[in-house]
């Protein structure tokens, strides 16, 4: 039911917000899809992009409480408004560069709440531009309005977007006043959070920094300098350390190589005890030669042409376990890892006795 006590002013804002609401549509529409098109272009990922247009019935008790401000319904500028979640808090400055870019920023009427440093005002520390539509994104002589009504675009952290839904969900910034016990508790919850906002930052600037140490130090050949995990291990993949021994186990057949991923073979090296790249490194310049002779007796009675990429490594590692004294068991480890357990049984003495007729069997006790 409308308002009867509503006076004059407010009364003429409201329908002028009618008249104009197929344009706010518009608008809307406008802003969302540019804003949405220009951030993925620029390989910008966010959480989420939210757009809407105020109610009428919003918009009524904001113009009850402080309608005398505005000339004109020109002058709310926040009846279409979109907020822009991102993960991380340095990328609310990256949205921000693009939105600079692609709209037309009204800098009196813009605000960076995170400058005001206030104990309990983490979740809305949002940056807030007020916003026209340019002409670049859209020029309707027939709706002028489309570049003059202004609008707000919002950029704020998930963290923030999360604490401030649960202000509002307490009730934290209502009307009732809250005792001082409970708002040192927000305040504290508020600081941890913003610690951590920062924090997830600068925890992603430091893997950034290390994952192009890594590579610089891989290119380099530093092998030993680099700790192997999943991250270092595909980056020396780039490198093609196992394509020379590839080449030559597949010239017996005149067999294809099939791609394939290695990263399955991480845990079995790291269960040989190699901490770094180096170590191998090493493994494959100390057992190439006999990973080839392996291969050499699996395949020579065979009209195998096809392989898969890992045969090189899964020949290194037979190697390595039968040359360490490792036996059936320690090659059932390996298969367990790449192959389903019921196949691991055969598979392992089927190696094992391919391996037993190399050179370096007869010095196995």
């Amino acid at each position: 039911m409308e308002n009867n006590t509503l006076d004059a002013h407010t009364e003429e804002l409201l329908k002028q917000y009618d008249e104009q609401l197929p344009i706010y549509e518009q608008m809307e529409k406008l802003a969302y899809d540019c804003l949405r098109h220009t951030l993925r272009k620029q390989g910008i990922y966010v959480t989420s992009i939210e757009h809407r247009i105020k109610e009428r019935k919003s918009l009524q008790g904001k113009l009850e409480l402080k309608g005398s401000k505005y000339a004109t319904i020109n002058d709310v500028t926040d009846i279409v408004g979109l907020r822009v979640i991102t993960f991380y808090s340095d990328d609310v400055d990256k949205v921000a560069a693009i939105v600079k870019r692609t709209f037309d920023i009204d800098w009196e009427k813009s605000v960076d709440k995170r400058k005001l440093h206030q104990m309990d005002s983490f979740g809305y520390n949002s940056l807030h531009y007020i916003c026209n539509l340019p002409k670049t994104v859209i020029d309707d002589p027939e709706m002028p309005a489309l570049n003059t009504i202004r609008f707000e675009i919002q950029m704020r952290t998930t963290l923030q977007h999360v604490w401030s839904t649960i202000e509002h969900d307490t009730g934290y910034k209502g009307d009732v006043k809250i005792p001082p016990e409970y708002k040192r508790q927000f305040s504290r919850l508020a600081g941890m959070l913003e610690l951590i906002d920062n924090e997830f930052s600068r925890l992603r600037t430091t893997l950034i920094d290390y994952r192009r140490k890594v590579q610089s130090l891989v290119a380099s050949g530093q092998l030993d300098d680099v700790l192997l995990d999943t991250e270092t291990f595909r980056s020396y993949l780039k490198l093609q350390p196992f394509d020379r021994l590839n080449k030559r186990i597949a010239a017996i057949n005149q067999a294809e190589i099939y791609p394939t991923s290695l990263l399955s073979f991480i845990p079995i090296l790291k269960s040989f005890g190699f901490n770094t790249l180096g170590d191998v490194q090493k493994f494959i310049t100390t057992y190439e030669e006999e990973a080839y002779q392996l291969a050499i007796s699996q395949l020579a009675f065979t009209d195998l042409d096809i392989l898969s990429e890992n045969v090189g490594l899964l020949n290194l590692c037979i190697v390595y376990v039968v040359k360490n004294g490792g036996g059936i068991l320690g090659l059932k480890h390996i298969f367990n890892f790449i192959y389903n357990e019921k196949e691991c049984n055969y598979l392992a003495e089927l190696a094992f006795k391919h391996a037993s007729t190399l050179s370096f069997m007869k010095h196995q006790t």
